[in-house]
């Protein structure tokens, strides 16, 4: 059992080194909305989101106040919308159409992200997820608060490459459709590989089809906490340095396992999982590229970064599972650029490049995240991007994912200013030599041999 005798013992966590709840995340089902006209469609998702979530963001506030536990964001997760609508949206413009409902939703709840306007085509597109995928640069153009998901591979499946070439061009044309806003849409648009069902961090989140119909999700992130622990650790072993880790990993989740079981408790809504991911903000002290200059590196980048942050993601998780039953979503550590200040600064450096954090996503939660890069890169490059990173996830049986930002107007020195969380990116350059030819191949790279587990 719980109690607040353990949450009072990670107080100077919470006041002096940057612990929160970043979110907490409801999932709900919206497969009984489906109807065959797009207003009928509209109103059902309306009236069961705001039924179902009516109390999760004054929930959310109480729990915090009540037990000094700063919680961050209050999000909302729902099924995939292009299983919702594809009984009645027949264009683009239809799913627009739900998506500004969902906007209007997410406004009236408070919730400041709401997850789902997304396609699972790890295998092939249904018309109705093309349809989808094709509606993305404006639904997220016309919208504040949606999110946009698009799965294109997993580990039985393969790669579904003409979505992966879909989703270079959708990424450059949603670019081009906030470039007054420095494109901003990308930062609400990922591409993943096994993406899994119960995420409740954004961009990715939604409402899996194996969930209930209303689940409550929690994601805990503490990066400045494991640097202020080992920052008393200097010198010591690595036996000492993962122990130090897995402990405090360890007494971050159990924060996360009260405020989930309090949330379900007051929402009536079953607890879902705890993700303890070490989530960086833009604020100093709160960042993954910090810890690893604590482990040893100069800069994220050098010798030895892959190794610091596969020894790290292994301790953070090893030390969730023994406080919750139900770790899941994409516990470990992320690695975004926008959103770190110590990768920022690793970036402006020199020591990091695309190439390098490539390499560090064999052995990290997700992919290559936040990145702004050139205005004018092919879509047919950010595809070949997106199939790198893919195949890794495939291939390595975890999930991976891009969120790259191609800044239209902007080139390589500049820097993108996103705000809030979101933070602001150096333009980073991506390799110029041409892979047109390989993603222009119809059809699907196949599962790998050890797909084959049945």
């Amino acid at each position: 059992m719980l109690n607040i005798s353990e949450v009072l013992e990670t107080n100077k966590m919470i006041q002096d080194e940057n612990l929160d709840v970043r979110t907490i995340t409801m999932g709900v089902s919206l497969l009984d909305c489906a109807d065959a006209g797009v207003g009928a469609t509209c109103e059902k998702i309306r009236a069961k989101i705001l039924r179902i979530a009516g109390g999760l963001v004054r929930t959310g506030e109480d729990i915090s106040r009540e037990f000094g536990i700063p919680i961050v964001n209050k999000r909302i997760s729902i099924t995939p919308i292009s299983l919702v609508g594809a009984s009645c949206c027949r264009t683009p413009g239809d799913y627009v159409t739900i998506a500004r409902t969902l906007d209007r939703t997410a406004g009236e709840l408070g919730v400041n992200f709401l997850g789902g306007y997304s396609a699972i085509v790890s295998k092939g597109m249904t018309p109705s997820d093309e349809l989808l995928i094709r509606s993305i640069p404006e639904a997220l153009a016309v919208t504040e608060r949606i999110c946009s998901s698009v799965n294109v591979g997993s580990t039985k499946t393969g790669l579904d490459m003409d979505a992966v070439r879909l989703m270079g061009e959708t990424v450059k044309a949603t670019a081009e459709r906030t470039k007054d806003r420095d494109s901003l849409g990308c930062a609400k648009l990922v591409v993943l590989c096994n993406a899994p069902d119960d995420n409740p961090f954004m961009a990715g989140a939604f409402h899996g089809v194996s969930e209930a119909d209303a689940i409550v999700n929690v994601g805990v992130s503490g990066p400045g906490v494991v640097k202020y622990v080992l920052e008393q650790m200097r010198g010591a072993d690595f036996e000492t340095l993962c122990e130090t880790i897995k402990k405090t990993a360890f007494k971050i989740t159990r924060v996360g396992q009260l405020v989930a079981q309090e949330a379900s408790r007051r929402l009536g809504v079953p607890f879902g999982i705890i993700d303890l991911s070490l989530a960086p903000t833009p604020a100093v002290g709160d960042s993954v590229a910090d810890i690893l200059k604590e482990i040893g590196l100069e800069q994220p980048g050098a010798p030895g970064t892959t190794a610091a942050l596969a020894m790290l993601n292994d301790q953070v998780k090893k030390g969730g599972v023994m406080a919750s039953s139900y770790v899941g979503g994409l516990s470990g550590a992320f690695i975004p650029v926008s959103e770190d200040q110590g990768m920022i600064d690793a970036v402006n450096a020199g020591a990091l490049t695309i190439e390098k954090l490539e390499a560090m996503t064999c052995v990290c939660s997700v992919g290559l995240d936040m990145i702004a890069i050139p205005g004018d890169t092919p879509a047919a490059t950010i595809s070949g991007i997106i199939a790198d990173e893919a195949a890794i996830g495939m291939v390595n049986q975890k999930t991976t994912a891009v969120r790259i930002i191609p800044v239209i107007g902007k080139s390589v020195g500049d820097t993108v200013e996103f705000g809030g969380l979101l933070g602001h990116a150096p333009v980073m350059p991506v390799n110029r030599f041409d892979c047109t030819a390989f993603i222009s191949r119809k059809g699907r790279i196949p599962a790998p041999i050890h797909s084959f587990k049945n």
